[in-house]
């Protein structure tokens, strides 16, 4: 069983856990299935906006597609979540990824 098999065998048990479906997009992406990632990106995101771990992705995905603007807007708000919890490693790499792109 491939790992995308897996993760949603592992999902049925428990929908909403969000390292599962962080992970799940993970895969998506490795099989270059950007628009399913991104799809489970957002709804984490939409439905659990405090999940720090997904922002940064989402707007790599989002920066890789040609999305700047969007990711750009990723961005922010995942560096405002970040700091709001005092992940400051987070907030690090999300700063980073941002500067790179803006400036």
């Amino acid at each position: 069983m491939d790992r995308i098999a897996q993760i949603h065998q592992m999902l049925e048990k428990n929908p909403k856990d969000n390292f599962l479906r962080h992970a799940l997009a993970l895969e998506y992406i490795k099989t270059g299935d950007d628009s399913t990632a991104r799809e489970l990106f957002e709804a984490i995101l939409n439905e659990f906006p405090d999940y720090v771990g997904s922002y940064y992705h989402l707007a790599k995905l989002l920066e890789r597609t040609g999305e700047t603007e969007k990711a750009i807007q990723w961005y922010e708000k995942g560096m405002d979540v970040a700091k709001k919890a005092g992940d400051r490693h987070a907030y690090s790499e999300l700063q980073g990824a941002y500067e790179d792109l803006t400036t």
